[in-house]
């Protein structure tokens, strides 16, 4: 299975709900977390880890044919028993390293495929003609972190139908302040499958600053844990168009776009995840 993280504008805490994604995944599969942000990857430097193996490694491997299971000789252990690509800090090393790593049949896809294997590719940003955009082709599940700002739902709205037509399961997942949830759904017409929390203690433990002595177990972990249920419980399936209705957000103009079977969680505080910067 391929489960991709993006975000369209900002930097809303990819990377860091999907490390969070990926430790709470309810079933006993093997789970990798890979780093196929085209602007550098962060978690080498947030947990010490060695530049190699990772992303690079893999790449060069992968010029040659390689089997599936090959993948794993590049991974390093994250946490809990989560293995993680981890993608260089250069954008240009990494946008070569997708070059060869993201186009269907690559050693990536062939083993997110194998049975038992669940693969999160933090693809960071998705610029148009972003390198990792062949990723959100082959999902089995895209999941969009938004900021609820005036100019990230905008930018969002402008993408949506391009994604949602791209990608066979995409969902979207709120964090930051800004507008609250019901003004983003009925301005969009799509539902949130969830809305992050603030959370700094969970958020520390997954940008490789843990506080000693306190619980990881707050919203941030909670949320990820219900989206992780959600999806591999085959949720958040998507086919029908919604209309766009309702109460109007400033500076977005309505779309018609995909509506998205998915539960719409409550509403949480509006406000973002730390360790990442959150979009003004």
């Amino acid at each position: 299975m391929l489960i991709v993280l993006t975000s369209v504008k900002g930097s809303p805490g990819v990377t860091t709900f999907t490390v969070a994604l990926a430790a709470n995944w309810p079933a006993t599969v093997r789970r990798l977390v890979v780093e196929c942000d085209p602007a550098g990857g962060d978690l080498g430097q947030r947990f010490g880890l060695a530049p190699s193996p990772g992303l690079l490694s893999l790449a060069a491997a992968a010029r040659q044919p390689i089997e599936a299971n090959a993948v794993w000789n590049h991974t390093q252990l994250l946490t809990d028993g989560l293995s993680v690509v981890p993608g260089p800090a250069g954008g240009p090393q990494a946008r070569a390293a997708l070059s060869t790593l993201v186009p269907a049949g690559s050693p990536l896809h062939r083993a997110a495929r194998e049975p038992g294997v669940v693969v999160f590719a933090d693809c960071g940003r998705l610029d148009p003609g972003s390198p990792a955009e062949p990723m959100i082709r082959q999902a089995d599940a895209l999941l969009l972190i938004a900021g609820t700002h005036q100019d990230e739902l905008a930018h969002l709205a402008a993408r949506l139908p391009e994604l949602g037509r791209a990608a066979a399961r995409p969902s979207l997942v709120l964090a930051g302040l800004g507008h609250p949830t019901k003004e983003v759904e009925q301005q969009l017409g799509i539902p949130v499958m969830a809305r992050i929390p603030y959370d700094p203690t969970a958020a520390t433990s997954l940008t490789g600053h843990a506080i000693p002595g306190r619980t990881r177990k707050g919203g941030l972990v909670r949320t990820a844990v219900e989206v992780a249920r959600t999806l591999a419980a085959g949720g958040a399936s998507i086919r029908t168009p919604g209309p766009a209705f309702g109460r109007h957000v400033p500076g977005v103009p309505p779309q018609r776009v995909p509506a998205y079977g998915v539960r719409i969680a409550p509403d949480l505080p509006e406000v973002g995840l730390p360790g990442e910067e959150v979009s003004p």
